[in-house]
């Protein structure tokens, strides 16, 4: 299972709604399909950035979850998506890419 980060931005093209109920209603409507997504233990963390269009989400699963999960917001949403290598599994890869660096200079 994996983890990942998406960054999502409101699309300034969707099809928003003028009216402040409507907007309202939207709204909630949105923010009912995150709360089940955190209830669930899909998104693990989700915020906004202090520009109020945009944020971040940590979820967890397989890729085609995420791409259920992202697509559950569009047209209203963009999400740009990257899987999250944990510190301890990259620290480990990035030395043994030294390593073999370091045997093959030595050739």
């Amino acid at each position: 299972m994996g983890r990942f980060l998406a960054l999502w931005r409101q699309n300034p093209n969707a099809p928003w709604p003028e009216n402040p109920s409507e907007a309202a209603e939207l709204n909630e409507l949105l923010f009912a399909g995150v709360d089940d997504l955190i209830a669930k233990g899909e998104i693990v963390e989700f915020g906004w950035f202090p520009d109020g269009a945009s944020g971040y989400a940590i979820s967890v699963g397989e890729i085609t979850d995420v791409f259920r999960r992202v697509s559950m917001f569009q047209p209203y949403f963009f999400s740009e998506v990257h899987e999250i290598i944990p510190y301890e599994k990259g620290k480990e890869i990035n030395r043994e890419i030294l390593q073999m660096r370091i045997t093959m200079a030595k050739k």
